[in-house]
């Protein structure tokens, strides 16, 4: 199943900036997969979800992560 954000997801990413746009559940025995469109210069690219880090998120007390 895949799950588009209406707001985009700021992120960290092992490239850089990002904004995570849509996730795809990997179901029971894969890793689910997060499209993010990079800041710099906008490329799409896939990561897992153990490589992503949510950037700012004051709802979760979450100060601007760093990797």
């Amino acid at each position: 199943m895949i799950t588009e954000f209406k707001n985009p997801i700021p992120v960290i990413t092992p490239l850089g900036g990002g904004f995570a746009i849509y996730v795809r559940d990997g179901g029971t025995f894969e890793n689910d997969v997060w499209a993010v469109a990079l800041e710099d210069g906008g490329a799409i690219r896939h990561f897992r979800t153990d490589q992503l880090r949510i950037y700012k998120n004051a709802t979760f007390d979450i100060e601007e992560a760093r990797p």
